[in-house]
């Protein structure tokens, strides 16, 4: 007689093996024509330059947050508006908060720049320095 657990081992067990006679038919019966275009790096169709380890801009990672961010958020607003009729008031004041938090949030991002793709070259300040060599060093007597 088997327990839960070696009902639940075999049930694992047979996921494992159906997964593995599945990977290694695909390896027995997939064609194998390698050649140096399909074995180079892919970039969007162009020839690749350069070492594949580059790093990238953070810009790039705080776009794509930013985006799933927002757009999670706004996600919630089409279930609450579906029943926004039955909920009352109550949902609508909840609701107004947070779309408050959300524009909080947005306006944020918008302050810090993050929003901006061509950002400025950072204007690094220098000393301004005297013609006159004496000037900037007077003799202490």
């Amino acid at each position: 007689m088997l327990t839960e657990f070696g009902k639940a081992f075999i049930f694992i067990l047979l996921g494992v093996v159906f997964v593995a006679v599945g990977l290694f038919a695909a390896w027995i019966l997939r064609p194998h024509r390698p050649y140096v275009g399909k074995n180079a790096t892919y970039e969007c169709g162009e020839e690749p330059v350069g070492d594949a380890w580059v790093r990238l801009n953070v810009r790039f990672y705080v776009a794509a947050l930013v985006f799933l961010i927002f757009d999670v958020e706004v996600v919630f607003l089409f279930p609450w508006a579906l029943v926004y009729r039955e909920l009352g008031m109550f949902a609508f004041l909840e609701m107004a908060v947070f779309l408050a938090i959300l524009f909080v949030g947005y306006a944020y991002v918008w302050v810090k720049g993050d929003l901006a793709w061509d950002k400025p070259a950072p204007e690094i300040p220098t000393v301004k320095r005297s013609p006159n060599p004496a000037a900037q060093h007077p003799a202490v007597s």
